[in-house]
């Protein structure tokens, strides 16, 4: 596993990678300092990303957020205090996990599998989502085919949604596919 740590302090850096080592077997990359960190981070493609940071602010959360890629992987930010309020926006901003009062050794395998664990079970959810979201977009497609079909033909719900069915299998494509083009042609022709 590939984890770069995003931290300013030369020795703090250095007790991470011992405690990372002696906790797994794992490559890690260490920035020291935030200029160009999205592309530096993009540039070593990491299966996880650990910040530690003393008192961040709005903007800096905001700014290591977006360069460590939150959507992409699980990222763990350690900070030193409670920092005004920031760990509601952390977590909505896409953050695994946010740890108040900073980055001990004996605490970074824990942190380090839960944020690895919460990752995958949002990255699940909002996989869930999509694909609702999808299915919904499709259901209401249909609908709107089938409402064509039966004001155009004068047919009842059910024989308008064999229609597209049979319509379906005889062109090799799914349900939905043929409902949208159906309304993308009635579309163009109203």
């Amino acid at each position: 596993m590939t984890i770069v740590v995003v931290e300013e302090d030369r020795d703090r850096a250095i007790a991470i990678v011992d405690a990372l080592h002696a906790s797994g077997s794992y490559d890690v990359h260490v920035i020291g300092n935030h200029s160009s960190l999205a592309r530096r981070i993009a540039a070593l493609a990491p299966d996880v990303v650990l910040i530690d940071i003393d008192n961040p602010t709005r903007d800096m959360l905001e700014e290591l957020t977006l360069a460590s890629g939150p959507l992409e992987r699980p990222v763990a930010m350690f900070v030193s205090g409670a920092a005004g309020g920031l760990a509601r926006e952390a977590v909505e901003a896409g953050l695994s996990a946010y740890v108040v009062d900073g980055l001990k050794p004996e605490r970074l395998k824990p942190v380090l599998d839960a944020a690895i664990a919460r990752f995958q079970i949002v990255r699940q959810m909002r996989s869930e989502l999509a694909e609702t979201r999808r299915a919904l977009e499709e259901r209401k497609v249909i609908d709107r085919a089938k409402g064509l079909l039966m004001k155009a033909r004068g047919l009842q719900e059910e024989e308008a949604y064999a229609l597209l069915r049979k319509a379906a299998m005889d062109q090799g494509r799914r349900v939905a596919e043929v409902a949208e083009a159906l309304v993308t042609a009635s579309g163009l022709l109203s």
